[in-house]
């Protein structure tokens, strides 16, 4: 326990800028799992399906109980829905303990409000029953329907949400507590980031306790009793380490006409047209030395970016070497462009080969 206090101790004197390794990786094994479900939601009013489908699932569930329906007699009603049921069981969830469920219409159902979803069982990839949801509908939309046709909604009335509306009945087995060493996968793939996590684990428990195997893993030594193990990550996910630059990134959403920067995206010389819009950017040198040379200051060389708009000249953009692209969305902005015209450019950048950066349009 000493030793423990001692390692946390250690931890605290590390730079605040610097990210903890429980936000930037995960363990592997441990992990969220999918569940799913059909069922029968009832009570509705008169909002619920009129297609045979419902009707002959209501059939199948009445003679489990001992309800023989004749053939000949159609058990249709407008206050049941069939609906599908999922969830998500987290990572070491027990048998008796609860989880969120969300319950979708299947049919024509128009809405679910006031309606209580039936026992179901929610299975998982394997096909094993891992939870039995029940309970009352939470919706937050709404819909009216006039009789000429006319109808209004709010959001989406059929779907909705039972909180604690599964109680899980099987434990999901992982690896967690199983051999000599666990792995941390980073959520985003970088040989920097997993080079210094192993470094920093490697400074604070000693050599060749962490190695990374690739850009996403690091296999660190554990020790093999499961409640030595829980401490032993305690300590990991709690240790800072500075991850690395992401890559020079571009991303365009042509639909809403958001355009993300990353703060190492560069271009190298190129001139375009564009329209009547023209952006020269200039890099020049500025020397700056003592006043009088016995005064025991350095000269230091300042980098002096000049930026010029002109909108109705019609000539061409001018970038020169060592140009961002942030001033030169600077200078865009400045004369109201629409981001159409952003977007235009920077494709056109790529294309030619001067956009140092991945341009990624989704």
């Amino acid at each position: 326990m000493k030793a423990l206090l001692i390692l946390l101790v250690g931890l605290l004197a590390l730079p605040a800028q610097a990210e903890r390794i429980k936000d930037i990786a995960s363990v592997m094994g441990v992990r969220s799992n999918q569940l799913v479900g059909y069922g029968l939601v009832v009570g509705l009013d008169g909002t619920g399906d009129k297609t045979n489908f419902t009707s002959t699932t209501f059939r199948n569930m009445l003679n489990n109980f001992g309800v023989a329906v004749p053939p000949d007699v159609n058990p249709k009603s407008k206050n049941i829905a069939a609906v599908a049921i999922h969830a998500e069981l987290p990572p070491f969830a027990k048998p008796g303990q609860t989880i969120d469920i969300t319950v979708s219409a299947l049919g024509d159902a128009k809405s679910l409000r006031g309606g209580s979803l039936l026992m179901a069982p929610l299975k998982g990839a394997d096909g094993q029953v891992y939870a039995v949801a029940q309970g009352n509908l939470v919706v937050s939309g709404f819909g009216v329907e006039g009789s000429d046709g006319s109808r209004l909604s709010l959001n989406v009335p059929s779907v909705g949400r039972i909180p604690n509306g599964a109680t899980v009945e099987r434990t999901v087995p992982n690896g967690f507590s199983q051999g000599d060493a666990l792995v941390l996968n980073l959520n985003h793939s970088d040989f920097t980031t997993a080079r210094r996590v192993a470094e920093q684990i490697n400074g604070l428990l000693g050599p060749d306790t962490a190695r990374a195997l690739d850009a996403t893993s690091i296999q660190v030594r554990a020790p093999r009793d499961a409640s030595q193990r829980v401490s032993f990550l305690s300590v990991l996910e709690n240790l800072n380490v500075d991850p690395g630059q992401e890559v020079a990134k571009v991303i365009i959403n042509s639909r809403t006409g958001t355009i993300i920067i990353g703060e190492n995206v560069r271009v190298s010389p190129v001139a375009i047209t564009h329209g009547g819009l023209t952006v020269a950017i200039t890099e020049n040198i500025d020397v700056n030395q003592p006043d009088t040379p016995l005064a025991g200051g350095q000269t230091v060389i300042t980098p002096r970016t000049g930026i010029q708009v002109d909108q109705g000249s019609g000539h061409m953009f001018e970038f020169r070497p060592g140009t961002s692209l942030s001033e030169i969305v600077d200078a865009v902005n400045r004369v109201g462009a629409a981001p159409g015209d952003l977007m235009a450019i920077l494709e056109a950048l790529k294309q030619a080969g001067a956009l140092r950066a991945e341009l990624v349009v989704i």
